[in-house]
């Protein structure tokens, strides 16, 4: 009986075309086939790098019937590389489902790693990079989106989450809402692109930029964890450094906002302290 092939799980770049590694290439110049999201995309990379190679379309749209085929092909001792349009085959990709039939198949899985948007995203964002966590695309209908959310507001790590431009107005007003408007978040588009964007701000201040710009190409959104209860000893420190700045002739919005995305606490709670102590605080 012939062995079973190898499904090569192909990271492939999100953007820049020359973010490939030797490595994949050596691969994509191997294998007997290519699975790809779309056929049209893969060809983009294939041509730059001169590979001529079967392909064949495989989306979230294409069902048991392409998958069979695909397994047909590994098992009868083919070697098959599988990419989708940017990134890493199988996270929040249909691809999974293929990997996870391959495996109970007792087919050999090769990953082949490389770019991802979920990583580059969270390195250039400037929050917490020891701990976070991963959501992907939240449930396109409100109420489902807005439970999942809802369930996130106290996670301490960092989030990220992918999504699309027609939804992104809907999802930061819901995180506005539900995270806390003041809440930092870094919003990537286009990431390693020409016209690659990072805005480093608050939910607010997204929300309202994007209002005024519209969204376009795909995001990665990454939120900061929801930070522990300041202690009153440190608040105070904060409120002094709110009173400097007002003195200095800032204005005390403005000083109330920059604390509290400098040290990734909500506005208010440095308001309602300065309020109820700032006559106490000596100068």
């Amino acid at each position: 009986m012939a062995e079973t092939g190898i499904l090569y799980i192909c990271a492939t770049p999100i953007g820049n075309l020359e973010d490939v590694s030797i490595r994949l290439l050596k691969t994509l110049r191997q294998v007997d086939l290519i699975a790809c999201e779309d056929t049209r995309h893969t060809l983009k990379l294939l041509n730059r790098y001169k590979i001529h190679k079967p392909l064949t379309s495989y989306h979230q749209h294409s069902g048991l019937a392409k998958e069979d085929l695909i397994l047909q092909e590994l098992a009868a001792g083919k070697r098959v590389a599988l990419v989708s349009d940017a990134g890493m085959p199988a996270i929040s990709d249909p691809g999974a489902e293929l990997v996870r039939r391959a495996l109970e198949a007792g087919i050999k899985v090769e990953a082949i790693p490389g770019p991802s948007a979920l990583i580059t995203a969270l390195a250039l964002s400037g929050l917490d990079t020891q701990s976070f966590i991963f959501v992907g695309f939240l449930p396109a209908k409100g109420k489902q989106r807005r439970e999942v959310l809802s369930s996130l507001a106290d996670q301490p790590r960092t989030m990220i989450f992918y999504e699309a431009p027609h939804r992104l107005l809907k999802t930061l007003a819901d995180m506005e809402e539900l995270l806390g408007g003041e809440r930092p978040i870094a919003v990537a588009r286009e990431l390693t692109k020409t016209f690659e964007e990072i805005k480093r701000c608050s939910i607010r201040e997204a929300a309202a930029y994007f209002r005024e710009h519209e969204p376009r190409g795909e995001f990665t959104l990454v939120v900061a964890g929801q930070s522990p209860q300041t202690p009153a000893a440190d608040m105070e420190q904060i409120a002094r450094e709110v009173k400097q700045l007002v003195d200095q002739g800032m204005d005390k919005k403005e000083a109330f906002k920059k604390k509290a995305r400098q040290y990734g606490i909500r506005k208010s709670d440095i308001y309602n302290y300065y309020l109820e102590h700032y006559d106490h605080l000596p100068d």
